[in-house]
């Protein structure tokens, strides 16, 4: 595949499984606005444009229902509050990271989640092996815009052909295609093989420690 200096990842469904907390905190703004809860499986569905659209899927008329913004505040809250109750890395992803910093690879992370649980995630788990956490905010248009994409590898000092983009979602594989970077798909995070494979997947690893003999 060539030589690469620098990998960025994706963070929900790929280093982090983060669905329990992300269901409890969606059910709970629900439950507290007399809305009908959601399963794993349809919060799963919902995952990948951002907490904003999740909310907007999860809420009965979205946007449009009079109470969206109380709702959406509410999930904002509980999960800042909640975010590392039940999530986790995936099997193998610490081991990963470790031989990547060993190896000297500059490595980030870029998610649609918000740009302050992002920079908690990154405290809590990879404080010591990825240097770059960026998130959504007001300033980054969020995936599958390029935006986060194109600061990570600013502030790593990459350029384009240097980089591999991973990740576990249709919304990654467009992402990697407008920052003109090489995407790497995962079987471990939101999506099956079939749904990455519509959208464009080239290469597809089902275990993290796979991703070393692509470098």
């Amino acid at each position: 595949m060539g030589k690469y200096t620098t990998v960025i990842f994706d963070l929900d469904g790929t280093l982090l499984d983060t669905l329990e907390d992300l269901a409890d905190s969606v059910n709970y703004a629900l439950e507290k606005h007399g809305f009908t809860t959601h399963s794993l499986e349809d919060i799963k569905k919902f995952l990948g444009n951002g907490v904003r659209v999740l909310m907007e899927l999860a809420v009965p008329g979205g946007a449009e229902s009079k109470a969206f913004e109380e709702t959406f505040a509410d999930f904002k809250e509980y999960y800042s509050a909640h975010c590392d109750n039940k999530t986790k890395p995936y099997d193998d992803i610490m081991e990963l990271l470790l031989e990547l910093k060993k190896q000297n690879y500059k490595v980030a992370i870029v998610s649609n989640k918000m740009d302050s649980a992002v920079k908690q995630l990154q405290e809590i788990y990879f404080k010591d092996t990825i240097p770059v956490a960026i998130g959504e905010s007001e300033s980054v248009h969020k995936k599958p815009a390029p935006d986060t994409v194109l600061e990570a590898m600013k502030e790593l000092g990459s350029k384009p052909s240097e980089c591999l983009y991973v990740g576990d979602s249709e919304v990654d594989i467009a992402t990697a295609a407008n920052a003109g970077i090489t995407c790497i798909s995962v079987l471990w995070g939101f999506r099956d093989e079939a749904c990455l494979k519509e959208n464009g997947a080239t290469y597809i690893i089902d275990q993290p420690l796979n991703l070393l003999k692509l470098l």
